[in-house]
């Protein structure tokens, strides 16, 4: 039996969520902006994604709200995406799956750590610096190679 391609029957916020971040290029797409990438061929570049592919979750990401195109040039006319106070809500899901992925399928380690800018510390689950004991958010931190880094 196939799922469906929306979960307007179920009264579940995890399904609702998933209709707008449930897909894989999204996702990357999000994990991106959090490491600083907002324009159109960077992103590109760094997810290797079709260009038609990439339009349709950049456009779905701002329809939605997560995301804003915000110009950069004139002429020609360029935009860059940046995340918006809801899309930045969803960095601890993010950093939750990350270390959950460091966790079962980073055999040499995390390929990324998430480091406490001008601290020696690293991202905890709790969300603190494992050295200093501050509470951390999305600007507090720095993403750094980690000893997964093929």
């Amino acid at each position: 039996m196939a799922l469906p391609r929306t979960y307007a029957s179920q009264n579940c916020s995890v399904a609702r969520a998933l209709e707008v971040v449930g897909d894989r290029w999204t996702i990357l797409v999000i994990r991106s902006a959090f490491e600083g990438v907002r324009r159109f061929d960077d992103f590109q570049d760094v997810l290797g994604v079709a260009r038609n592919v990439l339009t349709d979750r950049l456009a779905r990401l701002c329809d939605e709200g997560l995301m804003r195109r915000v110009p950069y040039q004139e002429r020609p006319e360029r935009h860059e995406y940046r995340l918006t106070r809801k899309g930045v809500e969803l960095w601890p899901a993010m950093m939750a799956l990350m270390m959950w992925g460091d966790r079962h399928y980073a055999p040499d380690g995390p390929p990324l750590v998430v480091g406490h800018r001008g601290c020696s510390g690293a991202l905890t689950a709790s969300f603190t610096c494992d050295a200093c004991g501050a509470s951390l958010g999305p600007s507090d931190v720095d993403p750094r190679p980690g000893p997964g880094t093929a």
